[in-house]
């Protein structure tokens, strides 16, 4: 006997909604949220490009009107025919010095990165020793400290008297001008690690070397990778101190070379060669900052 009407009514599956399912908000919310970001990524990148014109447009300004010599302030022109000279071969003369500009700045760049990365690992091991232990940091805080206030020119003389004039005092200043800010912000960083994560490693049984590889030094890596930014920064502003002797081939060496005979148009165009490669370097540093810690600047 077939079920009544009732029953067949409390049994029936549920019925399918009448009309279409709609997708929800959130992919729409987040295109509108990336349209604002790019279309502030675009004014501050038309602001940049107008600030630059009319920095250049001063300066081709500034040129016309001879209000100074061209031995003080060489003309946009100048700077661009240095450029070409020095970045082949011209008349049986090989760039400049019997080197290009693009390997003057590689060989500068070589040594910036051995001698400033040396001082990297000397200043992250220095900076976990002083924050994890205290008496670590007494003895070694007065010393960071005094390097740090040194100007790199202020020990160079002695780091040649030490190793002679070849590439061991060029390694040797990079390397102490770039250890301190990476040894003052580790440290730092370390010993505000937060308590509540160290007491609550600690309470599962983690030895003192878990919790600082694995808690310490994750919450502590935003404020290194700055520390190291500043250190390569650092590092950087030193390489024609580090390239005064002895210098060529370098970028550094090339200014000062270039300064001796009062080739001011080519000691701009070096000058304009660190700044660009200093800025793509810094870049490359923030974009591998956002990668290790993306959680920087958030809450």
């Amino acid at each position: 006997m077939p079920p009544s009407p009732s029953v067949r009514e409390r049994t029936a599956e549920p019925a399918e909604p009448a009309g279409p399912v709609t997708p929800g908000p959130p992919a729409a919310a987040g295109g509108a949220r990336r349209r604002p970001e790019r279309a502030a990524l675009l004014r501050r990148t038309g602001l940049r490009v107008l600030a630059l014109a009319v920095l250049l447009g001063l300066w081709q300004l500034v040129t016309a009107l001879q209000l100074w010599s061209p031995v003080l302030v060489p003309s946009p022109a100048a700077v661009w025919s240095a450029l070409l000279e020095t970045s082949g071969t011209h008349d049986g003369v090989r760039g400049y010095q019997g080197h290009t500009l693009i390997e003057h700045l590689g060989i500068s760049l070589r040594r910036i990165f051995v001698g400033a990365g040396a001082g990297v690992v000397a200043g992250l091991v220095a900076g976990v020793l002083m924050g994890t232990l205290p008496w670590v940091r007494v003895v070694l805080e007065p010393a960071v400290a005094f390097l740090r206030t040194l100007p790199p020119l202020a020990y160079f003389s002695l780091l040649i008297i030490w190793f002679g004039i070849d590439e061991a005092p060029k390694l040797w200043l990079l390397a102490i001008a770039a250890m301190p800010p990476v040894a003052v912000a580790t440290a730092s960083a370390v010993a505000s690690a937060p308590t509540a994560l160290v007491e609550a490693a600690r309470a599962i049984g983690a030895r003192r070397g878990q919790v600082v590889t694995s808690v310490v030094l994750p919450s502590a890596l935003p404020e290194i990778l700055v520390g190291v930014r500043l250190a390569f920064g650092i590092a950087y502003s030193s390489v024609v101190a580090a390239e005064t002797v002895n210098g060529l081939p370098g970028i550094g060496g090339l200014i000062r070379d270039a300064q001796r005979y009062n080739q001011s148009d080519t000691v701009v165009l070096g000058l304009f060669a660190i700044g660009l490669s200093g800025l793509l370097i810094d870049a490359a540093l923030r974009l591998l900052a956002d990668r290790l810690a993306p959680w920087r600047g958030h809450t």
